[in-house]
């Protein structure tokens, strides 16, 4: 089926039943994942799903409706739907589709879709997470069990049309692996997890360094213990980097920065943090997993610093937003066909400095590396993070013994400011937030 040309044909037929604009948003996909305990296969899932939504505008009235029926009857309920949907709405005068002023010329993504992945063999995931669990096995003895072993791949389509003149399609794969061992001594249990989510075969990771990776993380927990509470330098590893950057981005998103439910709001233009700190949203970051020429509603993504060089720099749109808000969108409209876009980040990261990890480690006196925070993450609105977290203590320069059970705590612009340390290690793992090593002046741990 051509869907380009049914992405079209909905949109006409929207127009002439009386719409005064329309878009079709198609999407399709597959998805399939295994998952292995014990050197057997625990499961085996395969999806297929495909959609259209459909968003009218007529007399200021938004009516949106999808279905998964592409047959001509099911197209005409569709477009009947959205049109009733629309006459009993409330008139808004943002209501609307992105005009020809934001919509324009896609940038160069480079390639997203990858034969191979699109080709997988089932045996092939089956091979790859029995791998990883034998070579995770192999690694340590102290690991006997996994909570969970598995690999998967996903392959979709996406195919756009509007009534101001947008038409694009692309399609894009994936392929992840990820590992989740339990080690024991003493009595003593700890998870360990490590993962790698690529868009192209030839970049993921080998099972085993997988598998080997994950068993390491889940080792070096044993014998954790509580630290007193005080005042310490604290480093970041880059998977807790990556949350902590997300909550950073969720408060640069245009609508809580107009309904002021944001920490962000009224500092524009402000310095944040110093030079080394540049936080951007990329839409056309090469190999990206949110990589992709247009957003949830057509608008070309690009490149835009949320942080650039330290100083507060743009806050993120979609069209509705941004017309509210008296800004442009920027690209960042995300969506499924069965949902209505809203802002959301793409290939979010935080951009490397030029210190090793281990050079940043070495310059401590007496401090903490975090390996995982649990919780919820700041507050977007006030900055207020307090988080338990687990990790390991440095002691005159290097990582010693591992620490559970104590709490963090500190105000995201206030470790903006004391973020000294940027590590060379970026790295985008398990999907699309990527991050380095970061090290804080100082934070509180509140321990035993």
């Amino acid at each position: 089926m051509d869907y380009q040309k049914l992405a079209k044909r909905i949109v006409q037929r929207a127009t002439k039943k009386g719409a005064r604009q329309a878009e079709a948003f198609i999407e399709v996909s597959r998805q399939s994942t295994v998952r292995v305990r014990e050197g057997q296969i625990e499961d085996l899932t395969q999806s297929t799903a495909k959609g259209v939504g459909l968003r009218v505008v007529t007399k200021d009235r938004l009516g949106f409706a999808f279905t998964s029926d592409f047959e001509p009857s099911g197209i005409d309920l569709l477009v009947d739907q959205a049109l009733k949907l629309a006459e009993a709405a409330a008139p808004n005068k943002l209501n609307g589709l992105p005009g020809a002023r934001d919509l324009g010329r896609f940038g160069d993504t480079g390639a997203l879709y990858d034969e191979a992945v699109a080709n997988l063999p089932g045996d092939w995931k089956v091979k790859a997470a029995l791998e990883m669990e034998k070579a995770g096995r192999a690694e340590d003895s102290r690991v006997s069990t996994f909570n969970s072993v598995g690999a998967g791949d996903f392959v979709s389509e996406v195919y756009v049309a509007s009534s101001e003149g947008m038409v694009g399609g692309y399609s894009g794969t994936y392929v992840f692996m990820f590992a989740m061992p339990v080690a024991a001594q003493d009595g003593q249990l700890q998870k360990g997890y490590w993962l790698d989510y690529k868009r192209f075969l030839a970049d993921l990771e080998s099972p085993e360094s997988i598998g080997r990776e994950a068993t390491r993380r889940a080792v070096r927990m044993l014998g954790a213990r509580r630290v007193k509470t005080q005042q310490v330098p604290v480093l970041f590893d880059p998977l807790v980097t990556a949350s902590f950057v997300s909550g950073v981005a969720k408060a640069a998103s245009g609508n809580a920065v107009h309904q002021q439910a944001s920490m962000l709001a009224s500092l524009k233009g402000k310095r944040l943090a110093s030079e080394h700190v540049t936080l951007v949203d990329n839409g056309l970051l090469p190999r990206g997993l949110a990589t992709a020429p247009f957003d949830g509603e057509g608008v070309p993504t690009r490149r835009t610093p949320i942080i650039d060089r330290g100083v507060m720099s743009s806050f993120l749109y979609d069209a509705f937003t941004a017309r509210k808000a008296k800004a442009r969108p920027t690209g960042n409209a995300r969506r499924g066909y069965n949902a209505l876009p809203s802002i959301g980040t793409t290939n979010l990261y935080l951009e490397a400095g030029t210190r090793s990890p281990e050079d940043l480690i070495k310059e401590v006196d007496r401090g903490f590396y975090v390996t995982s925070l649990l919780g919820h993450g700041a507050n977007p609105v006030t900055g207020e993070l307090s988080a338990g977290a687990n990790g390991l203590w440095i002691e005159n320069g290097e990582l010693t013994h591992a620490v559970q059970e104590v709490t963090v705590a500190g105000n995201v612009l206030k470790m903006l400011q004391d973020l000294d340390g940027v590590g060379n290690d970026l790295q985008f793992r398990g999907g699309t937030v990527g991050a380095p090593t970061v090290r804080f002046r100082q934070l509180t741990l509140s321990g035993g």
